[in-house]
């Protein structure tokens, strides 16, 4: 009767640890579904992050820029950056001399303005806004510039924002004079250089031009540098802005940089056109070539005669009396045939337009023929020919030579050994016709050392450069893809999840650590009342039978049917909290997450 009844409560506490081990199993099935759904969520979120973060690296290259106007390290004749106020520059009011009244006038419009592209939030820029309008306008150095012993030192940034189509972006530096008045700039007033970019067409130029005073006449001359070597078309096309500098040498050499990079260098006294000193002789001009003098240096043979056998008469071309006709050739065909399909037109009138004739169409018969109509020789060269005699030619015994007028001293000969020292400046300018607008220019220096100029552009163009750099290259990456997901989930839904989901973990927990120990106790009063109830129910029923034996096994069989399933599912209740133990240790080590902490917690607890 003992081994009866505890048969049968060992049954029921097995039945009770089965039951427990499959909700166990049931419950972390479930945490491994939601989990992967939350971990497809998570990612979602980790994409629209990493999309968030690549738009905002594609504006991190303007926005997070910290821009300072440049500010000038050393000596300097003239700096402007269009930053702040525009002061001290002038517009033009005069007109232009020679041209229609209504486009004589200057009234191309200025603005000071931002890159259209590659902003650098804060640095502005001159801009020329107008088409096909004459644009002037300049301010004063802050103090001349004189060519003594000092090198001369331009620098200046153009950005041909809509590409260039004819016009101009060159700067002038106008000389020193008295009588200067800004107001009054236009294409005739007095400059010592010319320098910049220009272009109209497929004609892609970079001037440098200087005029030059003859020490003797007093008048001015231009001299230009010879055109660069380097293909200058990308610097007026691809809409970035590009540094262009000019350097002038005591020694009279010069150099001419793009993005500070040599284009052309050479000598003042030697790569310039025309020269700048003239040739010291020069063509009499009252010399003339005398009337007997021969240039001829050969002549025909005065005493040749012509052969007797020698007949002018001959043909070039006679007949081949040794061809032969092809054979097949079609004599009675003609090459052309009227066109059997031509209809004549409707409206065709005969006594308007005459008789109607189909047009004609080769003859098809003569297609697979040598030949069609009447049969001629073909022509052969005449051996006979010789043509107009003449008289062989002979070297001239009165060959003089080619006449030239003689050499005499150049009255207007001078030599100019140093046209480095040009007329002083005292005022930049722009003065400038174009068909494409919003041509931007900034950051204008004048000094005298290369490296001030150089520290000014990197504080200038240097950054435009940079950010212009950064933005090409955020364009070149390659763009993120979401995964496909069949129920997205949005931000704000996942994390009220996930925060709810958290709270009513630890809530759990709390409550599972309060409710333990009564737990345990009803569950043992329970088994308690059970065993007493299972008791006295066997004491009413009659004793086992002869089969008990077998009933008995039959109970063993079950119990330990109950004991291999109870096992199992202890073994499917293991290993799934191992791998989610597994799974959450992995994934501390990639951050510290709520939902990788939430995780944790959970396997904990089962």
């Amino acid at each position: 009767m003992f081994t009866y009844v505890l048969r049968i409560t060992r049954m029921h506490f097995q039945w009770d640890w089965l039951c427990l081990g499959a909700l166990i199993i049931s419950s972390v099935t479930a945490e491994i579904e939601n989990e992967e759904t939350l971990d497809a969520d998570v990612e979602v979120e980790d994409f629209d992050k990493q999309s968030q973060e690549a738009d905002v690296d594609r504006d991190k290259s303007s926005l997070e820029v910290v821009y300072q106007t440049p500010k000038p390290t050393g000596e300097v004749y003239f700096t402007e950056t269009f930053d702040g106020v525009l002061a001290g520059w002038v517009l033009s009011k005069t007109k232009k001399e020679d041209t229609d009244d209504n486009i004589a006038k200057y009234d191309g419009r200025w603005e000071v303005e931002e890159l259209k592209e590659n902003t650098v939030p804060g640095d502005r820029g001159l801009v020329l806004k107008s088409v096909a309008k004459h644009h002037a306008i300049s301010a004063m150095l802050t103090k001349a510039f004189i060519f003594d012993n000092k090198p001369l030192i331009v620098q200046y940034e153009v950005n041909f924002q809509e590409g260039i189509d004819c016009g101009g972006a060159y700067i002038k530096l106008l000389s020193s004079s008295d009588d200067l008045n800004l107001e009054y700039f236009f294409d005739k007033t007095p400059y010592t250089i010319m320098f910049g970019p220009d272009k109209c067409g497929e004609d892609y130029k970079l001037h440098f031009i200087f005029r030059h005073k003859n020490p003797k006449t007093g008048e001015y001359d231009e001299k230009h540098a010879k055109r660069p070597d380097v293909d200058l078309k990308k610097f007026y096309l691809d809409k970035k802005t590009h540094l262009y500098t000019l350097v002038l040498k005591p020694d009279d050499t010069f150099e001419i940089l793009i993005d500070q990079s040599v284009v052309s260098k050479g000598s003042l006294l030697e790569d310039m056109v025309p020269p700048v000193n003239p040739p010291k002789e020069i063509e009499d001009p009252s010399d003339k070539k005398p009337d007997d003098w021969d240039e001829r240096p050969k002549i025909p043979d005065p005493n040749a005669v012509k052969p007797d056998d020698w007949d002018e008469d001959e043909p070039s071309k006679i007949e081949d009396s040794d061809a032969v006709k092809p054979e097949g050739w079609l004599d009675d065909e003609p090459q052309y045939v009227p066109d059997p399909n031509a209809k004549k037109p409707k409206d065709w009138d005969e006594e308007m337009d005459g008789e109607w004739e189909a047009p004609q169409i080769p003859n098809p018969k003569c297609e697979t023929a040598p030949g069609c109509g009447h049969w001629v020789r073909p022509m052969k060269n005449n051996p006979n020919y010789k043509g107009k005699w003449k008289a062989p030619m002979i070297d001239n015994p009165n060959y003089q030579g080619i006449w030239s007028p003689r050499k005499i001293p150049n009255p207007d000969y001078f030599e100019d050994l140093h046209p480095f020292e040009m007329t002083p400046v005292s005022a930049v300018g722009l003065e400038l016709w174009s068909m494409t607008s919003d041509i931007y220019f900034d950051n204008f220096i004048i000094c005298s050392e290369k490296e001030v100029a150089d520290r000014w552009a990197a504080d200038g163009w240097g950054l435009k450069k940079l950010v212009a750099s950064a933005n090409e290259k955020t364009d070149e990456d390659i763009d993120f893809k979401k995964p496909d997901i069949p129920k997205p989930i949005t931000k704000g839904e996942l994390k009220q999840e996930r925060e709810e989901l958290e709270d009513d973990e630890i809530e759990l927990e709390e409550k599972e650590n309060e409710d333990t120990a009564e737990d345990e106790r009803r569950e043992m009063e329970e088994t308690k009342r059970e065993l007493i109830k299972d008791t006295k129910k066997m004491g009413r029923e009659a004793p086992p039978s002869e089969d008990e034996g077998e009933g008995g096994e039959d109970i063993d069989e079950e119990e330990n049917e109950v004991a291999d399933g109870s096992q199992e599912g202890d073994m499917s209740n293991k290993s799934g909290s191992e791998d989610e133990m597994k799974e959450a240790d992995e994934s501390t080590g990639f951050g510290d997450g709520p939902l990788k902490s939430v995780r944790k917690r959970r396997v904990r607890k089962d």
